[in-house]
């Protein structure tokens, strides 16, 4: 599976951005993606994941409301759409997918297969 990011950038608090991810590869099964991001000397921590065969989606709270993940009809482009974000968003944002079911896509530790990722700064 080969998985690359684009979007992301720099945006000052309350702004937008649009993040997609790139896949391929994929082979027959249960595929989910979600999106994580990683704050310099923090860890990964889950932002969104989709399970693509029954398009369930999982956010983590702190992004509920604000961010949306979604998928392209032809389920091989990622997106995580983010409005109205603050500096604690700042992180490189990175895309992962695996064979996994419910919301254990939220589970950094579950993916094997994970993007380079993208820098996201939100600053004033």
């Amino acid at each position: 599976v080969q998985l690359v990011e684009s979007g992301g950038g720099s945006v000052q608090p309350g702004g937008s951005l649009r993040l997609s991810c790139a896949a391929s590869g994929f082979t027959d099964g249960d595929w989910s993606m979600g999106w994580f991001r990683q704050a310099p000397g923090k860890e990964r921590e889950a932002v969104a994941c989709i399970n693509i065969r029954f398009n369930q989606l999982y956010y983590v709270d702190s992004v509920k409301g604000r961010f949306t993940i979604s998928i392209n009809d032809a389920k091989n482009t990622l997106y995580l759409q983010m409005n109205d974000l603050k500096p604690a968003d700042t992180a490189v944002y990175v895309c992962a997918a695996d064979r996994l079911y419910g919301s254990s896509c939220l589970g950094a530790i579950m993916y094997d297969n994970w993007g380079p990722g993208k820098q996201v700064t939100v600053s004033s």
